[in-house]
């Protein structure tokens, strides 16, 4: 498998940062029928944010406006699929350093079955840029 690299929507949902948020908000989007590509989640002012990266952003829209979800607006992630092997992101990260991209936070993890994937945002006037960079689609 190739690594792919391509920008994708994410939204943000701020929650208190009690033990359930996570579980009620990712069953109710369950529950709704939306695909998550990926999800991440970290104590901030006082509370919790939590990031979607839904398969299809207006089915999320949909299925948040009935859950009555307070979202930001529509941001950009870049999400990476590949094949695992040693310094897989590396490279990622050269090429944005080289251009004097700074990556403001990123995720990654292996998948199995030699496959990795990984989430990374980008400062907003940067995105542009950074997905030429890299050839993300």
């Amino acid at each position: 498998m190739a690594d792919s690299i391509r920008k994708a929507d994410y939204f943000v949902v701020k929650v208190p940062n009690t033990a359930g948020q996570g579980a009620r908000l990712l069953g109710a989007l369950r529950d709704a029928g939306v695909d998550l590509v990926a999800f991440t989640g970290f104590p901030a002012a006082g509370g919790a944010q939590v990031d979607f990266v839904p398969a299809n952003s207006a089915a999320f829209r949909v299925a948040a406006r009935k859950l009555k979800l307070k979202i930001s607006q529509r941001k950009t992630v870049f999400v990476v699929r590949g094949s695992d092997r040693v310094g897989a992101i590396a490279r990622i990260c050269e090429k944005l350093a080289a251009a004097k991209i700074n990556m403001v936070a990123m995720d990654a993890v292996t998948a199995g079955g030699g496959r990795y994937g990984a989430i990374f945002w980008v400062k907003p006037d940067k995105v542009a840029r950074a997905a030429k960079v890299l050839g993300a689609r």
